[in-house]
């Protein structure tokens, strides 16, 4: 099972991350926003992936040509799923935390997109990833 967001608004799930504040190093970040999203504190287990996407903005991005890295690191397990959320999407929209089966993202609209195959086969080294969604 992997953890998504989803608000409101759209009709697809996103993964769990944000920005990273100045001075402020990639794990501890990501550990910031799962902690601010999920509601629970998480530990890192290692990257996973370094993701170059390139894209066409929307919203208040709109009309804008993107280019966007980001990096996903796997979480260790906790055994629990819960998750305790009260997140809030940067244009402030509410958003409610999904777990979705890994082996099912193919029958849901998730980014990134290449979470569908590559996390199925998930191996011990970082992969870069290069996508034009």
């Amino acid at each position: 099972m992997r953890a998504f967001a989803k608000n409101e608004l759209d009709n697809y799930y996103y993964s769990i991350g944000g920005g990273v504040h100045l001075g402020e190093k990639a794990e501890d970040a990501v550990k910031r926003e799962v902690l601010e999203e999920t509601g629970i504190e998480y530990e890192v287990e290692r990257l996973a992936f370094i993701h170059e996407n390139f894209f066409d903005g929307t919203g208040t991005l709109d009309g804008l040509k993107c280019h966007e890295i980001a990096f996903y690191f796997f979480m260790k397990p906790r055994g629990t799923q819960e998750l305790n959320s009260n997140s809030y999407d940067t244009q402030g929209v509410r958003e409610y935390m999904h777990w979705l089966p890994i082996e099912k993202l193919k029958d849901y609209v998730a980014y990134p997109s290449f979470f569908q195959e590559k996390l199925l086969g998930a191996c011990d080294s970082v992969e870069n990833i290069v996508t034009y969604e």
